[in-house]
């Protein structure tokens, strides 16, 4: 092989290397559900007022692409924090949030790729450990557990906000109690059930005993109405309607006026046809 033709392939080869380290240091694809923060070597650093959305995207070779999920992610937390009277209170929590995506030049610049260890988690444990310190044990086992998840909700998403960061949702999946505490608790639960039980069957007994009284009481009102209103002479009047009523039927017999015992006619009975 000639000189000049070993110099010609040495040239190519080159070039091509140095067209392969060009190519992978200017361009970048950023994937499905991922933005971008371009920091610029020689134009004042991290570009905050610009994201680069999902695509292939062709820059300097001197800068660089800072690459950010996007996507509601999710963060499992285990912690003990103390409740009013002291005691210490394990707690299973599940965060959801995500940087919101127009503003991860300004997290980039302020926080960096790990913002989640360096703000979401200590915000959400200092919250955490402060809206626990407020409550009882028994209050955090049963009643106002929800409650308890809504405020610490609350108030993690506003510090979160002002950190360019959207908090979706903070469930509490498990509160776990010292054990004497918790048998305790349990035991105090199941009689306040058994006594409101025991309140119930009274009120019900007595709501009976009430209809049944009024039911009486009715019934009274109606006997005492009717026996008013019935007379001798209202008795008399009936007897002669039903008199003339029997000496209408075709059926044989005798009636004597006047010799009942209350003045009504005596009706004798006669063979019927």
């Amino acid at each position: 092989m000639e000189p000049n033709q070993r110099k010609l392939i040495i040239i190519v080869a080159v070039s091509a290397f140095l067209l392969l380290v060009l190519w992978q240091t200017s361009t970048v694809t950023i994937q499905s559900g991922e933005a971008g923060v371009l920091y610029k070597q020689f134009g004042g650093g991290t570009v905050t007022d610009v994201t680069y959305p999902e695509g292939f995207h062709v820059l300097a070779p001197w800068n660089k692409m800072y690459i950010y999920n996007v996507r509601n992610q999710e963060q499992k937390e285990n912690m003990t924090a103390l409740s009013k009277n002291g005691l210490s209170i394990d707690m299973e929590m599940s965060i959801r949030f995500r940087p919101i995506e127009d503003e991860i030049g300004l997290i980039h610049k302020t926080l960096g790729q790990n913002y989640r260890e360096v703000i979401v988690m200590p915000e959400v444990r200092s919250s955490a450990r402060k809206v626990i310190g407020r409550y009882d044990p028994e209050e955090l086992y049963s009643s106002k557990r929800d409650f308890i998840q809504e405020e610490i909700f609350t108030d993690v998403k506003s510090r979160l906000k002002n950190k360019n960061i959207f908090l979706d949702a903070i469930l509490i999946r498990g509160i776990e109690l010292p054990p004497n505490i918790k048998t305790a608790i349990e035991k105090k639960l199941k009689q306040e059930q058994e006594s409101q039980e025991y309140e119930f069957r009274i009120e019900k007994e007595q709501k009976e005993a009430e209809r049944k009284r009024i039911e009486a009481q009715g019934i009274k009102d109606f006997q005492d109405i009717v026996s008013e209103g019935i007379s001798d002479k209202l008795l008399r009047w009936k007897g002669i309607e039903a008199t003339l009523e029997l000496s209408k039927s075709p059926n044989s017999k005798v009636v004597v006026i006047g010799q009942g015992d209350d003045g009504l006619p005596l009706i004798l009975g006669g063979d019927s046809k």
